[in-house]
């Protein structure tokens, strides 16, 4: 992995021009292979609209497919707004960082430092840092349907007790609570922190919480798996720090640059970046990172089939700590949905290459897993 200065700046940043795109051979190769990788997925799940984005040593690619809106025909592009469900918690430790490097909070202090009514409970004595990483002891996955807002999560955690402590839960809940104290430690609601300061930072000009209406001709529709018929996300309780980006394949491939130490970027968010690639905690199968989970690489398939199989996610899963970076033969993955949308990022850091996917239909992660793998590996081979 890229070394990068450990030194904290101003948040400024300047890029440079879009990164050049393969030349019209490589191009159509690219898109053959993406192609063959994806096609099977997208029968057998009918998916609406897709698009492959692949930055490899920093040069840019993009195979897409179908359509944004089967109402209006709307092809996808690069451009094509797509939900990103819990990729969006990419976003979240992203910020936890840069505020913990501003020294306004710390993430090895306790949830009860900022939330002083859970002093003296199970939820007030996990860390920040828990909650970056899932290791909760157990927490929904989601907010109970009975909890209509924050003060009302907040009684809820109060009287809850882990019933597998130590052990990785993915949790919405956790992840949704990072986001909120770190928002309120810079004095800002969450959305307005990730849109005037991350997504600027980022070299990010197509990713919004709340999409404007500038933008509501990019935004893609979701199509519900049962009903075939377009969606949106809902709101919910912590919604936006949970899963409530939306971006495009283009900007993310901006996002896998600057984490693979790539463009031009400021020391202050290329350090934030750096820090939530940093291994924390063990799992039987891979090592969480905040939010991202590194494989070593080379990976069988079958491997981060099961790491990113939903018994795997939703169930609890012992965790131990692990001391240090994770070393840079790996490949680091993280999946994200809606009721409408699927997507998947990945990168290898020392391939100095990424992936998005993202697609209007929430398909099984084993599919979308399989498909990019299968992509990754042709790629790689040539």
């Amino acid at each position: 992995m890229k070394h990068v200065p450990t030194c904290l700046v101003l948040l400024t940043t300047t890029f440079s021009a879009p990164a050049p795109a393969l030349a019209q051979d490589s191009q159509q190769h690219f898109e053959d292979i993406a192609s063959a990788a994806f096609e099977s997925a997208i029968r057998e799940y009918d998916i609406p609209g897709l698009i492959v984005g692949v930055t490899r040593d920093g040069k840019h690619s993009f195979y897409q497919t179908g359509l944004a809106s089967r109402e209006d025909q709307r092809p996808v592009t690069p451009d094509t707004l797509f939900e990103l469900g819990s990729i969006s918690k990419i976003f979240n430790v992203t910020l936890a960082a840069i505020v913990e490097g501003r020294g306004r909070l710390s993430l090895d202090s306790p949830l009860a430092t900022y939330l002083p009514t859970l002093k003296g409970t199970s939820a007030g004595g996990l860390r920040l840092m828990d909650l970056a990483t899932h290791h909760s002891g157990g927490l929904p996955v989601q907010v109970p349907d009975e909890v209509e807002n924050v003060d009302q999560l907040i009684d809820w955690l109060a009287g809850w007790q882990p019933p597998e402590p130590g052990a990785r839960s993915y949790s919405n809940i956790s992840i949704g609570l990072l986001g909120h104290i770190t928002a309120d430690a810079m004095g800002m609601s969450y959305a307005d922190a990730l849109q005037t300061e991350i997504f600027p930072a980022l070299g990010l000009s197509n990713t919004w919480i709340d999409v404007p209406a500038s933008a509501a001709g990019d935004y893609a529709f979701g199509y519900d798996r049962k009903t075939n018929a377009p969606i949106r996300v809902t709101a919910g309780v912590l919604d936006d720090e949970a899963y409530g980006v939306k971006s495009s394949a283009r900007d993310m491939l901006k996002l896998l640059d600057v984490a693979l130490g790539n463009g031009e970027a400021s020391a202050e968010i290329r350090e934030a970046v750096s820090r939530t690639q940093q291994g924390q905690f063990q799992t039987r199968l891979f090592t969480q990172a905040m939010i991202w989970e590194a494989y070593p690489w080379p990976a069988d398939a079958e491997h981060l089939v099961e790491g990113n199989g939903y018994g795997f996610i939703f169930n609890p899963q012992q965790m131990t700590g692990v001391k240090g970076l994770a070393p840079e033969d790996v490949i680091l993955n993280k999946t994200g949905a809606t009721n409408g949308f699927g997507g998947y990022i990945v990168m290898l850091p020392a391939e100095d290459l990424g992936v998005v996917v993202l697609a209007n239909r929430n398909y099984p992660n084993e599919a979308r897993v399989r498909a990019t793998y299968d992509l990754i590996t042709h790629i790689l081979a040539d």
